[in-house]
Order: C-alpha cells, then structure tokens, then sequence
C-alpha cells in the first residue's frame, strides 16, 4: 500500500518542475527559455511557475509616447498575458550569450537573447533579459527577470552578442 502511495505523490509532482531545473543557475536560466520555447499551444506553467522564488516579479520595458516604462508582472499575470498569445503563435526564444556575476546565495545573469516563430529562422527580437536568481533551501530560483528589447536608436552592442571566457565575466 506504501508503495501506491509513494507512486501517487510522486506522479502529483511530476509535472510541477524537472529535478535538476534548480541545480544551478545555467538549469534554471535554461529551464526558463525552455519552458516558454515551443509551437503554438499550452506551455507547462506548471514547470514555469516552479522555477521561481516567492515574491517573483517579471518586468520587460515598454516604450511609450511619454518614454520607456517598466511593467512589473508576477509569474502568474505573465502567464495568464504570455499564455493567450502562446496558445495561437509559436514562439522560441533562445540565449545568445550571457554574462554572469555572483556573491553568495545571488546571482545575476545577463543573458542575450533572439526570440523567432521556428527554430531556424531569422528572429523577429532580440534584446537582453536580465536574471536575478537567489540560492534557496529548494536550489536557484528566479527573483527577477527585467528585460529590454533591441530596437531603432538601441542596437545590441557586440559585447552582448558573445559569452565572457570562463572566469572573465
């Protein structure tokens, strides 16, 4: 009977997270891109919520006629904003680069991206997304995600296009 149990519970979880999305701060950047990466249709919100900390906020900057402004969103009002458009259009966005600063139970990761319709083809965005992660009792999980997007008047800058040699970040 233990042994129904034990199944049980462990296929209740299963789909909440991978085991190793929080073993470091490359899983859990990884985990990130992966689980809003795919053809159009449901994502595994469930994976996506379980990669971040309590108190998580999501924040890309708009552009506005006033100038540029922060739109501060929870993992859960992401998903219920970015859930509807990945129902009807693919999306995949990948990592081109990244840079990563540490000190004790926080990282900070500066991670390039490209976002496209399907794997291969030109993106239609680029721009960098900026990880704040923190170390917990449950592994690396995502504080912060700030993000900004290439644009007419803001280019990527060519330091941005390629990853630090180990050590040099």
């Amino acid at each position: 009977m233990k042994l129904f149990v034990y199944a049980g519970m462990v296929s209740a979880l299963a789909p909440f997270a991978i085991a190793s999305d929080g073993d470091s701060i490359d899983t859990a950047v990884r985990a990130c891109y992966d689980v809003i990466s795919g053809p159009a249709g449901t994502r595994d919100w469930a994976r996506f919520q379980s990669l971040f900390a309590e108190g998580a906020r999501l924040i890309p900057i708009r552009q506005t006629a006033q100038g540029s402004l922060p739109a501060v969103m929870t993992p859960e009002q992401y998903q219920e904003r970015a859930g509807a458009n990945f129902e009807k259009t693919a999306f995949y966005e990948s990592e081109v680069a990244r840079r990563v600063e540490t000190f004790g139970n926080i990282a900070h990761v500066f991670s390039t991206y490209e976002s496209r319709r399907a794997p291969g083809v030109k993106p239609f965005a680029r721009g960098i997304n900026s990880f704040q992660l923190v170390k917990t009792g449950a592994g690396w999980k995502i504080m912060t995600i700030l993000w900004d997007s290439e644009r007419e008047g803001l280019p990527l800058s060519q330091k941005y296009l390629t990853s630090p040699k180990a050590g040099f970040n």
